[in-house]
């Protein structure tokens, strides 16, 4: 018989997995664990989740090798990756390995409510895409995928080549649909430094729930686009051309752009 749950937690540590099951009931989510990828992969056969929150390193297989199996079983599941060997590194891949969400350990109450939030906003944009007629009329919300010319890290953040060097950064539509209304940003200024796999950007909700954006780039910031950070209803009306957020001088995209995908290949 088919088990529903809203979550499926993954991690050979209970102490990890008690914390998360106790969040998630405070916000009306329900659970079911795993110690390991194994075992989570039988229960993904037989059962329905809505989202998966999964350690990267667990005796046998890792997160990392869970991603590589869900993607080639076309398990259309959003997957939160956590870990406490939080690298830059391990969030690039694992956003660009299919993970919809990194979260180090340890993690505050805030942050694994808003990226479970986020996650269950998401699972319905995906069945929206993959499985409309199993929708009512209210969860019926579209996204539009990024332009061809682009790459995108995971499904948050893209960039555009433009001229003479520079880079333009901005958010997905995917990404801001599982957001909802947003009430303000917290920018970088210009003149930073971006690292690729680092906070680029904080986004506060109308929920009060604080989103932080993974910079798919390294580089110099030397504009802001300074209308989308005064009104974000802006960026909603129009999210990848005059949407932008940043313009950078890469650091080395030659290299950082391999560890993003061409959004020609979503077509």
């Amino acid at each position: 018989m088919e088990k529903k749950a809203d979550i499926l937690i993954i991690d050979d540590e209970q102490l990890i997995i008690d914390a998360i099951k106790k969040i998630a009931k405070f916000e009306d989510f329900t659970t079911d664990t795993s110690l390991d990828v194994m075992e989570a992969l039988n229960k993904l056969d037989k059962n329905s989740y809505n989202l998966i929150i999964s350690d990267i390193m667990m005796p046998g297989k890792t997160g990392f090798e869970l991603l590589e199996i869900i993607n080639q079983k076309r398990i259309t599941t959003p997957v939160i990756i956590t870990t406490g060997f939080s690298t830059l590194e391990n969030a690039v891949k694992a956003l660009n390995e299919g993970a919809m969400g990194f979260i180090p350990k340890p993690f505050t109450v805030d942050e694994l409510i808003s990226i479970l939030h986020r996650g269950m906003k998401y699972n319905t944009l995906l069945k929206n895409k993959y499985l409309p007629s199993s929708l009512s009329d209210d969860d019926l919300l579209s996204f539009i995928p990024c332009p061809p010319k682009y790459h995108r890290l995971g499904f948050d953040t893209w960039i555009l080549e433009g001229s003479e060097g520079t880079v333009k950064i901005g958010l997905t539509d995917l990404f801001l649909k599982s957001v909802g209304m947003i009430n303000s940003f917290e920018s970088l200024q210009i003149d930073e430094s971006l690292h690729q796999g680092g906070t680029c950007l904080k986004i506060v909700d109308s929920n009060d729930l604080i989103h932080q954006l993974i910079s798919p780039i390294s580089g110099k910031i030397i504009d802001i686009n300074q209308g989308i950070i005064d009104d974000a209803s802006l960026l909603e009306k129009d999210p990848y051309f005059n949407g932008w957020i940043y313009r950078v001088i890469p650091n080395n995209l030659e290299h950082d752009i391999n560890n993003l995908t061409p959004c020609s290949s979503d077509i």
